[in-house]
């Protein structure tokens, strides 16, 4: 942990940054349980935090004074950032765990990102997305032959309602597009 010392003081002081990330949620008086990550080698440098289907994870960058956030909701990232505040990680990772939608989760805290594909995640719009996005990378690309591809199977009723992907030289259709409650307040 010496390494660390010049960058994050506070961290090398409490051991990890698992202790350190507890110390400042509870000194404000975060309801956060922070756990080590999964992950053997990142002992001292990585945290956790985790509520029912929601967690997040916590790393800290080698050469810069940096913590990355990624937050998950049902196994779906759903968004990340990076801050140099250690108390504002722990607002985010609090917020994270209780607020209903992750649009309302980056207003409240603007190092955080979300994406489309997370928001259509949370109103069950997942597979309607993504199958306009698939189309938009054929227009993109102009390839008559994906093109082709996303339209018959688009054309399919059992395919249709399968989230669809690609990734280099396969096409995927999955069940898992499940969407969280979307509520419309």
């Amino acid at each position: 942990m010496r390494r660390y010392a010049p960058l994050y003081p506070e961290v090398v002081g409490s051991g990890s940054l698992v202790n350190a990330l507890q110390a400042v949620a509870d000194r404000v008086g975060y309801a956060l349980t922070v756990e080590l990550t999964s992950s053997p080698g990142w002992r001292r440098v990585a945290a956790q935090v985790s509520f029912e289907d929601r967690s997040a994870t916590v790393l800290m960058a080698r050469h810069e004074r940096s913590f990355s956030v990624d937050c998950w909701a049902g196994g779906v990232h759903m968004a990340t950032g990076l801050s140099s505040d250690l108390s504002e990680i722990a607002g985010a990772l609090h917020a994270w765990l209780r607020v209903p939608r992750v649009r309302e989760l980056v207003a409240q805290w603007p190092f955080l990102r979300t994406w489309e594909l997370a928001e259509a995640y949370e109103c069950g719009e997942t597979v309607s997305v993504r199958r306009r996005q698939l189309r938009e990378a054929a227009e993109r690309r102009q390839d008559a032959a994906l093109r082709a591809f996303v339209e018959t199977a688009f054309a399919h009723p059992r395919l249709r309602v399968l989230s669809p992907g690609r990734s280099m030289h396969w096409g995927t259709f999955s069940r898992r597009a499940a969407p969280l409650v979307c509520s419309t307040t």
